[in-house]
Order: C-alpha cells, then structure tokens, then sequence
C-alpha cells in the first residue's frame, strides 16, 4: 500500500480476517528498498495492433442499437471498500469488489504441522461476500509493523524461523531468506492454488507474504539509512512469485511493484498492484504512479513499468492496487483539470496504468451521481457496448446471429465468461437460450493513451488500438413456437453458480436489463405464410394518409413519389395488406430522409415497433430498414407509420413477406 514510502489504510484482522479500516502513519522515505530505477529505462513502446476482426455477415441485417452509460458495479472492475464482517457490502458507491487481508496464522494454525491449513477465515469472507454479489480481492501476510494487530507467523515456524529486531516499528521481521520459510512459503502457496484457482468468489489474489503488510518492501529496514535490510535476495524472492504463477493459471493474481523480486514476474501472468495510486509526495511534488515524463518521481510505478519493459503487461494482466487513502476524498475533484496539490492527474493515471479496479474506502462517501467518479468507474477495465446486432428479420431452422462488441475502457476483460443468446417472449421470460462461442478477452479498448517515452506526439496522444469485435454463431429455433420475440443476450457471471445474488455484467446500451439480458431487437420465428414478399406503395389511393401527411414526388422512389409529413400528428396507415396464414411477419420499410428520425410502426392498431434507421444522402435517396409485425392471416392486415412527438422519415413503400 506504499509507494515512496507514506502508508495507506491498513485493517485490523481478528482470527476470522475481519478488517476494520484505519489509519497508520508512517514517515516519508526516497523510495522502500527493491524499489530502484535502471540506470537505461527500456520502455516495450507502443504496442501491435490486434489483428482486425471479419466483417459482419451482409446477408444479415444490421439492426443499430442505443447507447446508454453502464453501470458503475459491473463485476470484476471500478471501487472496492473494505471487508467488515456482518457489515452491508451494498452500502456506498456502488461497486462490486470487497477487498480483505489475512495474516498466514489465521490459516496455518497448527504448531506442529504446517501442512495443515484451515481455511475456515477465509470461507468466511468469500461466502459473506458472495451473498451480496460481490467477489473479493485477498492478499496474505506475514508482517503488520504498525501496532502489530495480528502476528501473521503461524506457530509451526517457533524456533525454525529466525526474526528480526525492527527498531523502527518495534516489532519482530522473519528472515525471509530463511529456507524453512521459503519451503514453507511454497507449499503454502501450492495449496492455495489447488484450493482456491478459479473460485468463482475471488476476483484477484495479490502477491502477498513478503515485507511489511504483505507489500514487498520493509521500509526503513531497506539498508539505507543506517538500517539494515530486511528484505530477500531477488532469487529468494522469486521463488514465491514462481510459485504464485505455478499455482494460479485462472484467477488473475497481482504483485506490489514492476521491480519486486528483480523483476520475476516480467514474463509470467501477474499484473501489478500499485497501493499508493495517483499520489505525489515530496518538495517538489512529484507523482508515485506517473513516470518522470509526466512529473512523476524515479521510483514512481510507471516510471518502473517503463525501466523493466512491461508498460503492455496490461494487455494479459489486470492492474489494481488503492487510491492513495491521503487523497480518497478529493482523487476525483480534478479529473477533467489534471493535477493539483497532492492529487495528480487521475485520468492519465487510470488511462496509462491500464487500471482495471482500486481498493478506495472513502469511495463510501462518494455520491453516485458524482459525474467525475462515474467517468472515472467507467473508463476502469471493461466498458463494453453493441452498437449493432446483425441477423433475419424473420427465421426458420437454423439462422445466424451476429453483433459487434466495444470496449471503450482502459483494459480488457480477464475472464472467459459465457456468453449466450436467448429468446424472450412477449411476458419478458427467456424461452429459448443457446451457447456461443465468443470470447470477450478479445475485445480490447478501441484506443490507448500513449506514454510521453514513446514519442509519438505530445501528451496526450491516444493511438486506436482495438477494434468493435465481430462475433457471430448460428442458433437453431427448431421447437420454438411461431411468433415475435425480443432477441437477447447475456453473459453468465460465474458467481451466479454460487449465489443468485451475483451482479451480472451489463452493456452500456439503452436496452440493458437489470436482469443482464441486453436486448438486440425484434425477431420474428417461424413463417408467414405469404407465398411470395408483396410491395405496397405509400401513395397508392387505398391507403389512408391523415393528420397532414401528403403525397410529394421523390426521383428516387419507385413510382416516383413518397409520403411526407408523416410525425407530428401525420400517419400513414397502408390497409388491405396480405398476411398469408398469420404470425410474425417480416416488413421492409422504404425511406427517404436526410436526418437520421425515428419511425413508429405497428399493425392493426398494435403496440407500434420504434426504429430509427440510419440518414439517407438527401431526401430523395432511398434506403431501407426492417422490422418483424405480428400479422393476421388473410388480406386484411393495416400498418401504420407515425411518430407522435416528433418527425419520421418519408416513405416510399413497404414490403410484406
């Protein structure tokens, strides 16, 4: 939780891992040991490219849906606070994330076995959580200093395991050389894995185990100073981060700093916590999480990212940490102006460092209509939207669906969550459901803030990265009964398994349930009936135009004229149109309109579809649009075009069947 080195807020753990958060202080220092910036900073720079997605299907068509904000508790990304046991998880700014600490003892309890481990404390947390919908983010440790409220040695160490005298804190320090330790160590760590990889209530697991509150660093006992150096030799060291990347190959695990343990997590699957985010310290201020480029100090987080090379890491692996607890109350204030005083620029600090959440207990005070917070939630990990869904208006058998996901946050999505399609009936309930294939780590951020190291313009420069993902599968609707449905899809938060309360992932689109089923459109199964499609013209005399809609030449239209002055209190209703033997049938509107307007239509007096279909060139051009009406058998069907607040597009003609 330090950065250069001032202290978070920790939490007092009883035997259970209960936290309660407080404050303890500590003194300023250049930088913890192990915390060093190379000689020739070596930056990775700009990142390739993803490869560009296929292009959607153009025997589908493209039905464009609304773009809403998403919510501020999507799961796995944005705020966390801490675990208080029996305390409302749910109270706040909303979030989705719980974050708790455990000293070694609450689990290796047995003095005369260290094999021997209750999870118990453990279990506790993740079941209290998981019944608010939230996962966790754990850590363990070894060494509190201030106040020492839980000796994290368990008692199977007595008199294997060398302390150290730290005269700073007036506490005891394990020698973390100590080879008993790091067998110890080890063997805890695989079991951890074996137990706890891929739990569905843990969002990430931090590197723990090593320095003072399971940090890696045991600042002021960094050998400078005149004080000794209590931390391990970087092959020592290693050995625990190897054995962390041996025993979780699914839930996303994170180390304290880009140097720790002489950079042994470079190449595996471990991202970074940085636990004194967007801070600055010092005469003059300069930042702990921005590189020196952007006015931050030499041992700043980036600043280390760029040294070792691993600025990308967040491509394969997720960036959390906490809100430096000295500015919680005002991080945000200045999102949109930069720095000021000891808050530095948040934004470059979310957009740079890729984050995908923060632990940030003040975030209990924050309002959540607070539009700087929101922006700043959002742009964390995943912001995910369909700006189109792509199938038949009207299927039989098998059909394809498709849609283009987008990432508009700062990282991708970790996960291999399911993703699926569902029907829904006219009450609202899933009827029909199916699996996809798509997986949504692919989608990455369609643009990326590039680092002033990598000189490719002046900060900041944002560079496209990724790209609106196209995924497409086939469903088959064999057995599902004819009629119109809403077409849907949702993805399965495993957490769901668990406990009902899980809060699903949600899209930033205007058709997202609460449920977690985003809505792409209406779809019509089964046939209509009509032998052949029949085209009706908007002018022709059978059809009944009122409210001050008229017949005006179009060049472009068939016949060459439309209907205009439809909205407002203008309708066109075509009547006497065939339904063949009934049900969900297929209807392509013809239009002409140079403002992209919004059409309502319905058939026989019905509840009316709204669409708003794209501008056209001028208002003489002609593009189309569909749409599936529900429609009763014979040829005396009515379809009416309005749009009662405001104006629709003119319309040259539509076509049944």
């Amino acid at each position: 939780m330090i950065a250069a080195i001032t202290l978070a807020a920790a939490a007092t753990l009883g035997t259970a891992g209960t936290a309660t958060a407080t404050t303890h202080g500590a003194a300023h220092a250049p930088k913890p040991h192990g915390v060093t910036a190379a000689s020739t900073p070596v930056p990775h720079g700009v990142p390739a490219r993803p490869p560009a997605p296929p292009s959607p299907d153009p025997a589908l068509t493209d039905h464009p849906l609304t773009y809403a904000p998403g919510p501020l508790d999507n799961p796995d990304k944005g705020l966390a606070v801490y675990y208080g046991a029996g305390s409302n998880q749910n109270t706040g700014y909303p979030h989705s994330i719980t974050w708790s600490y455990f000293p070694l003892s609450a689990v290796m309890k047995n003095a005369s076995d260290c094999g021997t481990l209750d999870w118990s404390a453990v279990e506790s947390m993740l079941n209290e959580t998981a019944s608010y919908g939230n996962t966790a983010a754990i850590r363990f440790y070894l060494d509190y200093p201030s106040g020492n409220p839980t000796n994290g040695m368990p008692p199977c160490w007595n008199g294997k395991v060398p302390t150290n005298n730290d005269t700073y804190w007036n506490t005891q320090s394990p020698d973390y050389d100590n080879p008993f330790l790091l067998s110890s160590l080890q063997d805890f760590i695989a079991k951890f894995g074996a137990k706890y990889d891929g739990d569905p209530r843990i969002g990430f697991i931090q590197v723990g185990l090593i320095g003072y509150w399971g940090e890696w660093h045991t600042w002021p006992q960094n050998g400078t100073g005149g004080y000794p150096n209590f931390m391990p030799t970087d092959t020592d060291a290693a050995l625990i981060v190897k054995a962390y990347a041996n025993a979780f190959h699914k839930t996303k695990i994170e180390i304290r700093y880009p140097t720790s343990a002489g950079g042994a997590a470079d190449g595996l699957n471990i991202g970074y916590h940085d636990d004194s985010f967007c801070f600055r310290e010092g005469s003059p201020l300069a930042g702990v999480t921005l590189p020196q480029s952007l006015g931050g100090a030499d041992y700043s987080q980036l600043q280390l990212d760029l040294n070792e090379g691993t600025e990308n890491k967040w491509i394969t692996d997720s960036m959390g940490g906490e809100v430096r607890p000295d500015i919680q109350s005002t991080a945000f204030g200045t999102w949109s102006t930069g720095a000021s005083g000891i808050n530095d620029d948040m934004k470059a600090c979310i957009e740079l460092e890729h984050t995908t959440w923060k632990l940030d207990q003040g975030s209990t005070g924050y309002s959540p209509g607070d539009a700087n917070v929101g922006a700043a939630v959002r742009a964390m990990g995943y912001d995910f939207t369909v700006p189109h869904a792509y199938y038949k208006n009207s299927v039989s058998g098998t059909t394809k669906i498709g849609v283009t996901i987008s990432n508009d946050g700062v990282a991708p999505f970790y996960y291999p969550w399911a993703v699926r399609l569902g029907l829904k009936d006219s009450s609202g309930k899933v009827v029909k459901t199916w699996s996809t294939p798509w997986d949504l780590r692919t989608v990455m951020p369609l643009r990326i803030r590039a680092f002033p190291d990598w000189k490719v313009g002046a900060d900041p420069t944002y560079l496209s990265y990724g790209y609106p993902q196209y995924f497409e599968t086939s469903v088959d609707t064999t057995g599902v009964a004819s009629g119109s449905y809403q077409l849907v899809m949702n993805v399965v938060n495993p957490l769901s398994t668990v406990n009902a309360a899980a809060k699903p992932l949600r899209f930033a689109n205007a058709t997202q349930g609460t449920d977690g089923w985003l809505g792409l459109g209406s779809i019509g199964v089964g046939t209509s009936g009509g032998s052949s499609p029949v085209s009706y013209e908007a002018e022709a005399p059978g059809n009944t135009l009122a409210g001050g809609a008229v017949v005006a030449s179009c060049s472009g239209c068939s016949g060459g004229q439309k209907a205009g002055y439809i909205g407002n209190g203008g309708t066109l209703t075509f009547n006497n149109v065939a339904g063949g033997t009934g049900g969900a049938t297929n209807v392509t509107v013809y239009y002409a309109s140079q403002v992209s307007r919004t059409l309502k239509i319905s058939a026989n007096g019905g509840t009316p579809v709204s669409v708003t279909p794209p501008a056209t060139a001028d208002w003489q051009t002609v593009a189309s649009t569909s749409v599936t009406l529900p429609l009763n058998a014979g040829s005396a069907n009515t379809i009416t075009i309005s749009n009662p607040s405001d104006w629709a597009p003119d319309i040259d003609r539509i076509v049944v069947g």
